[in-house]
């Protein structure tokens, strides 16, 4: 039998994998599947959260989304979390000046969840990332981004118990890792070279606390030739000022 945390822990889950397929919604078994469960546990617990109101389901397609009553919990928690509203003139600038898609990402444990994304100019973007997709630390170059500056025995905890190469490929094992982590240290933006999508490049700069913590970044993606080698500076130096400015505002914030 479950434990009520069993339950909590599964209900958690599902509006997580719910939310990562919004706008669209998902199906019953692509739910299922994402998060570990069998499809009728899945319905039935699914179900249950949409009598809550904490689900919907298009009567059409049968696909799920996220319910009105986390719309209406979300505002009445907007006025502690809502720092994606001082982030967004940021990513808007990085968008129009780079011509590239911009992004805010937060760290919420040991993953990065999309909170903001403006489209620049240019006009064949990537769609790796949207608003409610999350990855885990070191995917992406936001979770790398943040990753990279956390302290030395958080980084080791993390990769301990972090298994991402069954979903990521060996591009993401403990050592390549550890090497994308050096060479963020030492430029202070990570760069994801069409790890997750091939010829989607990434790059990103970590956002600090007031306490001197990265909780979230600043990242930009696009496709590879728009990402040479050459432009890496132009880019990167980009990103650590803007992550520098929000650092600054949401410290005061």
């Amino acid at each position: 039998m479950d434990t009520p945390t069993d339950v909590v822990g599964r209900v958690a889950a599902l509006l997580r994998a719910v939310a990562a397929s919004e706008p669209d919604g998902a199906r019953t078994s692509e739910i299922a599947r994402s998060v570990g469960l069998t499809r009728p546990t899945a319905h039935r617990l699914l179900t249950s959260l949409s009598e809550a109101g904490l689900t919907d389901r298009d009567a059409h397609s049968g696909r799920w989304l996220l319910g009105p009553e986390l719309f209406f919990m979300g505002n009445a928690a907007k006025a502690r979390y809502d720092v994606a509203a001082l982030a967004h003139p940021v990513v808007r600038k990085l968008a129009q000046l780079t011509g590239e898609s911009a992004f805010f990402s937060a760290r919420r444990g040991d993953e990065t969840i999309c909170l903001v994304r403006e489209d620049g100019s240019f006009p064949i973007r990537s769609h790796v990332l949207h608003e409610g997709i999350r990855f885990p630390l070191g995917v992406a170059s936001a979770g790398m981004a943040i990753l990279a500056f956390l302290p030395d025995a958080d980084v080791e905890a993390y990769l301990a118990r972090a298994d991402l190469v069954a979903d990521f490929g060996e591009s993401h094992d403990p050592e390549a890792l550890r090497r994308r982590i050096a060479e963020t240290r030492a430029a202070g933006w990570a760069v994801n070279p069409g790890l997750l999508v091939e010829g989607s490049w990434g790059m990103g700069a970590a956002v600090f606390d007031a306490a001197g913590r990265p909780g979230w970044a600043l990242s930009l993606t696009g496709i590879e030739r728009r990402f040479s080698s050459t432009r890496h500076k132009e880019l990167g130096e980009l990103l650590l000022r803007e992550a520098h400015n929000l650092s600054m505002l949401l410290a005061r914030h």
